[in-house]
């Protein structure tokens, strides 16, 4: 099948890869242009990394919906267009316009739709605590992941998981549906039904906002599921010992309670873990990175800051 590859983010390199493998024809690889990042340098663009080791070719341009841009790509005659967390909508003339790819756009996207459509579905799903999600492989169409759907692959969500590491096995299994639907689109036997649009929630964009931690609000359970999902941003930035840290690591101390000491109380120290008293339960601080400096563990910054929680808080660890 002659394809052009639409990604960006890390999650679509195991896609490209595998399309590679599967034999398809591969005339070129979409990603977005190259932005500055941390320092000055240049943002990491793995798509476009993986798709130069590869000897393809690479476009990076500044809009695909750019007339110059869809033109250029329908003048490759493709059959369909593969899509992994590009970060652009395509127009419609890429996807069912009268000179689109036979196919349209084959999208893998992570989420059991119609779960959690949009920006950030991984991190929703942890949020919201969902014992499950998967990948979807849909057929794109012009509203925002509602196309209908190829086929679907679950993984459970499992307790300590973070948005890095689930992302990463989701990549490699909707690597593995991807080449499955596009060999049923060529023999014919793969067929896409419609969404139900009353199962429908949505994953916004995540927004530096998303990262304050407020101990009154939450539960110990809602700041682990904050702490996880949030990963790697915008992170998790909550107050501990009057100054605001970022929390790297941490999890609920389920067997403790926090015996009626007001939210935000540092109510033991161990060795390197912190607990704090939260909305409803007690939740652990292992690591910490505080302003400027380098992450360290929890009961490490606490001493640094020379505070020593109260004496019924004995060392725990």
């Amino acid at each position: 099948m002659r394809i052009a590859f639409v990604g960006t983010a890390a999650f679509a390199v195991p896609s490209l890869l595998a399309c590679a493998d599967a034999g398809h024809d591969v005339a070129a690889v979409l990603t977005q242009p190259e932005r500055l990042g941390n320092r000055g340098r240049p943002a990491p663009r793995p798509v476009a990394d993986a798709a130069r080791e590869l000897g393809l070719e690479v476009w990076q341009p500044e809009k695909i919906r750019a007339p110059e841009a869809v033109e250029r790509l329908l003048a490759l005659a493709l059959d369909a267009l593969v899509v992994a967390s590009y970060g652009q909508i395509l127009p419609a003339a890429l996807l069912d316009g009268a000179a689109a790819p036979r196919f349209g756009g084959v999208n893998v996207h992570a989420s059991v739709l119609p779960r959690w459509r949009g920006a950030a579905p991984v991190a929703a799903a942890i949020l919201a605590g969902d014992e499950e999600t998967g990948v979807s492989i849909m057929r794109m169409e012009a509203g925002l992941d509602t196309g209908p759907v190829y086929a679907v692959r679950t993984l459970p969500i499992g307790r300590g998981v973070t948005t890095p590491d689930l992302t990463a096995d989701l990549a490699r299994i909707g690597a593995n549906l991807l080449v499955e639907v596009l060999a049923g689109l060529e023999d014919g036997s793969a067929v896409a039904e419609p969404q139900d649009e009353v199962e429908a929630t949505y994953a916004p964009r995540l927004t530096r906002a998303d990262a304050h931690v407020d101990w009154a609000a939450l539960s110990a359970v809602e700041v682990d599921r904050r702490v996880r999902a949030l990963q790697p941003w915008p992170g998790t930035v909550a107050e501990l010992a009057g100054q605001e840290v970022r929390i790297v690591a941490g999890a609920p101390a389920l067997s403790r309670g926090a015996a009626g000491m007001p939210a935000g109380s540092i109510l033991a120290a161990g060795r390197r873990s912190v607990e704090v008293a939260t909305r409803d339960g007690v939740y652990e601080v292992h690591e910490v990175q505080p302003a400027g400096k380098r992450s360290m563990d929890a009961a490490a910054y606490l001493r640094g800051r020379r505070i020593m929680p109260p004496a019924a808080a004995a060392s725990r660890s």
